[in-house]
């Protein structure tokens, strides 16, 4: 039945992007959402989207969107999964693209803008029923993150750039929903290459901890000296 189909037809479709942005803070992974000021699903949350222009690059239109949205910009993003399920979309056939980024919650300073009515960081575990089909987007975004995790050292795009070990523990543990030893953990990183700043936590009700910092440097030459994977 397909050659029935009008040609004109598969120049129908719009295409759009929607932006998974993660942050770390209080020991919990969160993600930054959006009020919508318009229809469809007006008043709802979502993560922040829009239709990708017939004459913009998709890289440029993520930037556009996120910026236009939250005014967040300079950020590194990342291009992850297609969802194309015909009925997505409320309006018509919207074909759209996730792209995700890591940042430090501290170093960005969202504002709603455009048609975007709020802003707010929420926990991804505790995030509520969000607008299309963001819900899903933002699961498998987040497991594509616990895959990277785990082989990559993208965890300190998470962290402050002056963390405890205890934090990292808990980044590692709010990811993959487990407890881990305090002893056993502090093991299994000896290999990172880790600076003890000689410095210690502020502002703080329980006993201050040191600070550290990963040794970017370090970690590059290990990589290519040593075959160094990351492993956690």
């Amino acid at each position: 039945m397909s050659y029935k189909i009008k040609f004109d037809n598969f120049f129908s479709y719009s295409f759009s992007l929607d932006c998974v942005i993660f942050g770390f803070r209080e020991g919990k992974i969160h993600i930054l959402t959006i009020k919508r000021a318009m229809e469809p699903f007006l008043g709802e949350w979502a993560i922040p989207g829009d239709l990708v222009y017939p004459d913009e690059n998709l890289q440029d239109a993520a930037h556009r969107i996120l910026t236009e949205l939250t005014k967040v910009e300079n950020i590194e993003l990342h291009q992850g999964q297609t969802y194309g399920e015909p009925k997505r979309h409320p309006q018509g056939r919207v074909i759209t693209c996730a792209y995700f980024a890591l940042v430090k919650i501290e170093d960005i300073n969202p504002e709603a803008d455009s048609w975007a009515e709020e802003v707010q960081w929420v926990p991804i575990k505790e995030i509520g029923k969000l607008a299309f089909d963001h819900n899903l987007i933002v699961e498998t975004t987040f497991e594509q993150l616990k895959v990277k995790l785990q082989r990559d050292p993208i965890c300190f795009d998470l962290l402050p750039e002056k963390f405890t070990l205890n934090e990292m523990q808990q980044l590692y543990e709010y990811a993959f929903d487990l407890e881990m030893d305090k002893a056993n953990f502090r093991k299994k990183i000896k290999p990172i290459p880790l600076i003890n700043l000689h410095e210690k936590q502020t502002n703080v009700k329980h006993r201050p901890a040191n600070l550290f910092k990963f040794d970017q440097s370090k970690y590059l030459e290990l990589v290519q000296e040593e075959n160094f994977l990351f492993k956690m």
